[in-house]
């Protein structure tokens, strides 16, 4: 430092070209714009109910009731003028009549009155038994009603100094009562031609691992074998035949338990955004998905056409099964939902902006989706925001889709058992569904106040309409807090 010192100090023209060169170093690490100016808080709710007729945990018929409650909270965290480290942490609470009818079997308690004595002086004696029965159109008490999903995920952005290379890495785990999962990325993105265009690529993995949950019925049969009807759950439980006779013939022996419990997943995202004109925006994507392991769900039944039906319950109420007036009888499954362990998928897509004047935009966005499994979708959405104040944007909206169904689909009870794969999963059918809805957001609403350091930033509201022509419809309603530090 010393000999520095003398030798600036001997040089005066060296030294008034090194001062400025130190001068501009200082500026420039003064005024560097940081990513993220401050911390950034966000809360996400919604809440979502739905009803149907198609369940596929009851082969492909009965009551999709479903409420679900869900909430997420969103941490960015500026860890440098160029770095970003945010925190997901999240949960998703629902209650599932079709769910609960992995165990759709309820007991009743009734009176048998039997006679005793003879003709003449005949005596009764009452006893009490219990009954089983159930029904694929009301839920079961069983616990596989309810559960709930947590998720944590963390994410580093760092951004070069000239803000045109962004690099992210991610992790994130959730866990439910019968799933758990894993999931790694990292992404590049490169923006250029004044920022005008942006490229980018990400590549995530998912590692995936069942808990199997089978249907009582297959359970039984899996835990006890061809004996299962004398031991266990079934062995004081009549079973009828279709035409409601106690019989003991019911054997599903096609179902053999799961080996792989395992699912992995592998996505590759490729985008590409451009300015095109002072009022146009367009963006394109592509994403190349591969999955291999359990692609299945475990606990989804299976009734086949050439096979006896066999049921438990009331079997007055046989004839009415496939009917919402069945309340007491079930049918025993054949299998459980058979499909291929390895499934590419390929989604495309764009979305085109255009601002209108300074109260209208149009957000569009289309999406054409393939897949090895013959399934072909097509997506179609608008967006109009409309600013009614300086702080106040309106948006209704509108969303379109229509799909083929896969090569494995059939409804209730028209698989046959000589197939390798089958489901009767009605997401997995032909339909067409349409969503209709809006939102608003209110910018800056307390902008003097404060609450530990945090002011509201935004505050959003969407409700949406769900229907599909299958008979499934559902309400939607979600919200978002931001707030700035």
């Amino acid at each position: 430092m010393k000999k520095r010192l003398i030798t600036l100090m001997s040089l005066t023209c060296v030294s008034g070209l090194l001062s400025a060169q130190e001068s501009t170093t200082n500026q420039t690490s003064l005024y560097k714009k940081k990513v993220l100016e401050t911390v950034e808080l966000d809360f996400l709710g919604s809440y979502y109910d739905q009803k149907g007729r198609h369940s596929a945990v009851n082969g492909g018929i009965g009551t999709e009731e479903l409420d679900n409650y869900a909430g997420n909270m969103l941490l960015a965290i500026p860890v440098s003028f160029d770095g970003v480290l945010s925190f997901d942490i999240g949960f998703s609470a629902y209650t599932s009549a079709s769910s609960s009818n992995i165990n759709p079997f309820m007991s009743r308690q009734f009176t048998q009155v039997n006679a005793t004595g003879a003709s003449t002086g005949a005596t009764s004696v009452e006893s009490t038994k219990t009954m089983q029965y159930g029904s694929p159109w009301y839920a079961s008490t069983g616990p596989s009603r309810k559960d709930v999903l947590y998720n944590l995920g963390a994410s580093y952005s760092h951004s070069s100094d000239d803000r045109n290379t962004i690099l992210t890495v991610n992790a994130n785990v959730a866990r439910e009562f019968d799933y758990e999962s894993i999931g790694v990325g990292v992404g590049v993105s490169k923006l250029f031609n004044e920022k005008n265009t942006e490229i980018g690529v990400k590549a995530n993995a998912y590692f995936d691992t069942w808990k199997p949950f089978y249907p009582t019925e297959l359970d039984e049969f899996h835990t006890y074998g061809t004996n299962f009807q004398h031991a266990g759950y079934f062995a004081n439980v009549e079973i009828y035949d279709q035409q409601g006779n106690v019989s003991t013939k019911y054997l599903p022996d096609r179902f053999v338990a799961l080996d792989d419990y395992k699912r992995n997943s592998y996505a590759v995202s490729f985008s590409a955004a451009q300015i095109v004109t002072e009022k146009m925006q367009l963006a394109v994507f592509a994403d190349l998905l591969y999955q291999k392991g359990l692609l299945s769900t475990p606990y989804h039944r299976i009734y086949f056409a050439d096979k006896m039906g066999y049921y438990i319950g009331t079997p007055n109420y046989i004839p009415l099964y496939d009917s919402p007036q069945n309340s007491e009888v079930y049918r025993l499954a054949d299998d459980i939902e058979r499909l291929p362990n390895t499934r590419f998928k390929l989604p495309i897509g764009m979305r085109l902006n255009y601002y209108v004047n300074n109260w209208l935009t149009i957000r569009s966005y289309y999406r054409f989706y393939t897949d090895d499994w013959e399934l072909r979708s097509h997506t179609l959405s608008v967006e109009f925001p409309v600013k009614l104040s300086e702080r106040v944007t309106v948006f209704p909206m509108y969303r379109f889709y229509t799909q083929s169904e896969t090569k494995y689909f059939a409804p209730f009870g028209q698989h046959t058992s000589k197939q390798k794969y089958y489901t009767s999963d009605y997401d997995l059918s032909a339909f067409d569904s349409h969503q209709y809805g809006g939102g608003l957001v209110y910018n800056n609403p307390f902008s003097q106040s404060t609450l530990g350091g945090f002011s509201l930033k935004s505050f959003e509201i969407r409700y949406n309409y769900y229907d599909r022509n299958d008979g499934l419809s559902a309400n939607i309603v979600s919200f978002g807090l931001k707030f700035v530090q």
